[in-house]
């Protein structure tokens, strides 16, 4: 049963690769000024992901110092994995960095490939550890996923791509969750510690993305009002995941 929780979970996020569609029928203006409120929702979920359920699971498994180690150790990997396989994450429509015009559809395609590898890993061993925070986990990546999709869309489109083959080609990178996920579920049958040392991880991956990709996009405003929406959204985002939280812990 968790088995088929997992791989339904995955393929749900693998799906929000398709929410690039809905930006066709809206004007460019309209989508750029709603992807600020999705950034923001979404960096309150992994933060309250990774603080409030990720974190304290793994203290069950071991103590305080080891755990936080892994966590420290898992945001310093992604920060290696951003940095030297060429990682393009984009939060914006449109990302205009023409001298790179040509190379862009395939740093995204890879470095969105990996990412999605990861959440696919991230959801499994979630799972694996309680279902419930399965459940939360997997909120929480596509609370990040929804933005994310609407600007690797985005990428493809501005590299020459045309719709449908933009569409097709996001989708499948997606599915690469799948690899993750499986693998997780292969591993976890031989060694069953496996979910114990990834949780910590997964929360360091969680982290990193909130605070070095989703969070710097909020502080380029400038404005007070949209500021304080913001914070707002990132909140809401936080509280999204405790009332989660407290709706499966029963």
């Amino acid at each position: 049963m968790v088995i088929l929780e997992i791989l339904v979970s995955v393929f749900i996020v693998s799906l929000m690769s398709l929410l690039g569609i809905v930006t066709l029928y809206f004007r460019e203006k309209t989508v750029e000024k709603s992807l600020f409120a999705l950034v923001s929702l979404s960096a309150g979920a992994l933060l309250g992901v990774a603080f409030l359920d990720l974190i304290p699971e793994s203290f069950e498994y071991m103590d305080v110092k080891n755990a936080m180690l892994l966590v420290l150790a898992g945001f310093l990997l992604f920060f290696i994995l951003e940095k030297f396989i060429l990682w393009h994450h984009c939060h914006d429509a449109h990302c205009r960095h023409k001298d790179r015009k040509t190379a862009l559809p395939y740093l995204n395609i890879i470095g969105d490939g990996v990412h999605n590898i990861l959440d696919g890993m991230v959801i499994a061993v979630a799972y694996l550890a309680d279902p419930s925070l399965g459940v939360i986990t997997t909120i929480a990546v596509i609370a990040h996923e929804i933005p994310q999709e609407i600007g690797d869309f985005g990428i493809l489109l501005y590299s020459g791509m045309d719709k449908t083959t933009a569409l097709l080609v996001n989708f499948f990178t997606a599915l690469t969750a799948m690899l993750g996920a499986i693998a997780i579920l292969i591993l976890n049958v031989s060694f069953e510690s496996i979910t114990s040392l990834l949780l910590p991880l997964a929360a360091g991956h969680f982290i990193y993305i909130a605070a070095a990709d989703l969070i710097p996009e909020l502080q380029k405003t400038v404005s007070k009002k949209e500021s304080v929406l913001q914070f707002v959204f990132i909140l809401l985002g936080i509280l999204l995941v405790v009332l989660i939280g407290e709706f499966f812990a029963h």
